[in-house]
């Protein structure tokens, strides 16, 4: 294994004495690093549009996005994939994400699991993955064994498979029927992928949900409407999308989402045919 190849794992000549900087400075040239992130994943755009459109397509037809990776890169699919049901109103069945090692390794190092190419494939049989799934691999070197074999197992039942990466030419890359591949530079602690790397995999996976969401229908103008209203802060956001969309009163927002069970969507169209000039709802 020659990781020395890898652009991530590459020694960045602006870091090399960051320790003997003082406090300010060293933030400062983190965030100057930090800046490359997003000019990194623009030159990406049109890969991560066709991507989404593949998602959406195959959520239209029930079929489920499924996010697969190790370390770092597990960590931040199965954020990305919690933060659906509740954002925008799914089933916690439609996105869902498998990290090497299991829930164990969300919390702690598990990092031989990564090498555990039966493993992937057993943990996607075991959610019954197939044809009518996407399975997007995320590795910040490309190389993951784990990540491989569960986009190679996709391929050979022809489901959809999406690779996001941040070196140049990864393995991953060329197995998938689209690649993503911000390419990020090397880190400011050389090797540390959660930093640059992380963030742009954080952002694509951000795009990924968020604009599939929208061509869903989950999304109204840039109003959350299917949000789930489960605490005190969503509540008070479920009424003020009410007044955003309709224009009506506090008064009104509440008492029409108390009819509708706190279901925003339900509330603004409940308003909207209604079309009182004055924006009450009658009992």
């Amino acid at each position: 294994m020659n990781l020395s190849i890898l652009n991530t794992e590459q020694q960045n000549p602006n870091t090399r004495n960051i320790d003997k900087l003082d406090t300010l400075s060293m933030v400062r040239l983190m965030n100057d690093e930090d800046k490359k992130v997003a000019f990194a994943v623009e030159a990406e755009l049109p890969q991560i549009a066709k991507a989404i459109d593949v998602i959406a397509e195959k959520l239209k037809s029930g079929g489920r996005l499924v996010y697969i990776g190790a370390g770092t890169s597990g960590r931040l699919g199965v954020l990305d994939a919690s933060e659906c049901p509740p954002t925008f109103g799914v089933s916690p069945h439609m996105v869902r994400a498998l990290i090497a090692g299991g829930s164990k390794a969300l919390m702690s190092s598990i990092e031989g699991a990564e090498d555990n190419s039966d493993r992937a494939i057993s943990d996607l049989k075991e959610r019954n993955f197939n044809a009518g799934d996407v399975l997007v691999g995320i590795t910040a070197s490309g190389r993951t064994p784990y990540v491989i074999s569960a986009l190679s197992y996709a391929k050979s039942i022809n489901a959809a498979t999406i690779a996001i990466s941040c070196v140049i030419e990864s393995k991953i890359a060329n197995i998938a029927d689209i690649a993503i591949t911000p390419i990020t530079g090397p880190e400011v602690i050389t090797g540390s992928t959660r930093l640059k790397a992380g963030t742009a995999t954080k952002m694509v996976l951000n795009m990924l949900t968020t604009a599939t969401m929208i061509k869903l229908g989950k999304v109204y103008g840039n109003l959350m409407v299917d949000v789930q209203a489960t605490n005190d802060k969503l509540k008070a956001r479920a009424v003020n999308i009410v007044i955003t969309a309709t224009g009506c009163t506090e008064e009104v927002a509440i008492r029409t989402l108390k009819r509708c069970d706190g279901n925003a969507k339900k509330a603004i169209d409940l308003l909207k045919n209604l079309n009182e000039s004055r924006g009450e709802v009658h009992e």
